[in-house]
């Protein structure tokens, strides 16, 4: 009798375990993406700011908020199934508004650097905000990354987005047009957060627009010197002292900048026998990507943490990418838990040439009334 009441009890056991399992997946199965908005905080100006949270059927999420652009959290899966923030940043507004370096940030009207803060263009000199050394950097004093920008929710069965529009106004730290710019930022069901930069104008102008995340895939346990990185690139633009283009491009073959194979990024990232890793203090330059004349969206760069099995491909129309390794982080900004201590994040900004208005061999970064900017880059997360 005993032995029947064991066999029964097992068997029922067996099917609660079963129904559990069944009802598991069916929930993960019937996930859906879904976008919420919350208040994020006051601005000076009296106004408030919103973040939006973006969730995929993954359970994926990304938080963006208006003001700056900014993508404050975007998670990713270790090895072990577990989803981290690997993203630097605040966990409030407050810290956004002070001074921080472009944490999460869409830049504009220019990112990167531009000479002793001018350009000429048609014949008329146009000075800008100097804010990096003798330079104007990412924009200028007041860019894109302090505007208030109009969000509109997006969704459908495979993505959610948000889109943020603004209209940099002609004069505005000094560039010449009205600019309307328009950002998509969507994610995707195979955690792809891509996004997409559009933007037209009235006057000739310049325009270079990237976002400024910095990535961490430990979860920010740890700093970025044992990522794997590989950047498909024959050569990149070799800067001064003043991390100014020379106006010439270097082959990375045989140099600390080769990145072609998956390569640790502490491996050589102090060789200072190097003119170029002394001039940016580590890795904090523009790699040519290898790209046919097309402009399709092409897998340029990896990064692995090898520790959490973290995997992140990055997508891009752009000809470019700074590859920048957090080098001016100093430790006097924390966040999420976290010391944002020197190379505790890196970047990878696609974006045109520094200082291409200065550089007429560069490609042109002029934008014309009646032509339309567009650009788009995607980061896509996995485990390997």
């Amino acid at each position: 009798m005993k032995k029947r009441s064991f066999i029964l009890a097992a068997l029922i056991g067996i099917g609660l375990m079963s129904c559990s399992k069944t009802k598991n997946e069916n929930e993960s199965k019937t996930m859906t993406s879904t976008i919420s908005k919350d208040v994020f905080g006051d601005l000076p100006d009296g106004k408030k700011a919103d973040l939006y949270t973006l969730t995929n059927a993954n359970g994926m999420t990304v938080k963006i908020t208006n003001y700056g652009g900014i993508i404050t959290e975007l998670t990713a899966k270790d090895k072990d199934g577990k989803w981290e923030d690997v993203v630097l940043g605040f966990d409030s507004l407050a810290p956004y508004l002070g001074e921080h370096p472009f944490f999460g940030a869409l830049v504009g009207r220019f990112g990167n650097r531009i000479a002793n803060g001018k350009f000429t263009l048609d014949g008329k000199t146009y000075n800008l905000p100097i804010n990096n050394g003798p330079n104007s950097l990412h924009g200028g004093i007041s860019g894109f990354n302090k505007k208030l920008w109009n969000a509109t929710e997006i969704k459908n069965d495979s993505i959610v987005g948000l889109e943020l529009t603004y209209l940099s106004k002609d004069g505005e730290e000094g560039y010449p047009g009205n600019l309307n710019v328009k950002v998509i930022y969507t994610l995707s069901n195979e955690n792809g957060l891509r996004i997409d930069y559009e933007a037209t104008t009235d006057k000739n102008t310049v325009v270079n627009l990237t976002n400024h995340s910095y990535f961490n895939l430990t979860g920010l346990k740890r700093d970025i010197l044992n990522h794997e990185v590989s950047i498909k690139s024959d050569s990149l633009v070799p800067v001064n002292a003043m991390l100014i283009p020379t106006g010439k491009l270097l082959n990375v073959k045989g140099t600390p900048f080769d990145f072609n194979e998956p390569t640790l990024v502490g491996k050589r990232i102090d060789d200072n026998t190097d003119v170029q890793i002394k001039n940016g203090g580590g890795y904090d330059h523009c790699w040519v990507i290898n790209r046919a004349a097309d402009k399709s969206l092409l897998l340029f760069a990896t990064v692995k943490d090898p520790e959490s099995g973290r995997f992140m491909e990055v997508y891009t129309t752009e000809p470019a990418v700074q590859f920048y390794t957090g080098n001016f982080l100093d430790g006097k900004l924390t966040g999420k838990g976290a010391t944002y201590s020197k190379r505790f994040g890196l970047c990878l900004e696609t974006e045109h040439y520094p200082d291409a208005p200065n550089q007429p061999q560069f490609p042109t970064t002029e934008l014309k009334p009646g032509e339309t900017y567009k650009t788009s880059t995607e980061y896509k997360f996995s485990v390997k």
